[in-house]
């Protein structure tokens, strides 16, 4: 299973990078619970989806608008 790239993300639009990133998250949760129960077959889809999940919510983090600089008097 490769992991994802920033660039696949970047051609996402917001609705489908907020969507993609909630069904990363289930999916880690259900592995994880998986992985406590000793039923994980596959150890490194844990490591991968960490890492897919960390980039899609850094390029998620990129597209947000910077707030506006604090005036001073």
């Amino acid at each position: 299973m490769p992991v994802k790239k920033a660039k696949d993300f970047r051609g996402m639009n917001a609705k489908e990078l907020a969507a993609h990133i909630r069904s990363l998250r289930k999916e880690l949760f259900d592995l994880r619970l998986k992985h406590g129960s000793g039923s994980l077959e596959n150890n490194q889809k844990l490591r991968v989806l960490r890492k897919e999940l960390a980039c899609a919510l850094t390029v998620q983090g990129e597209g947000l608008p910077a707030s506006a600089p604090a005036e001073e008097n």
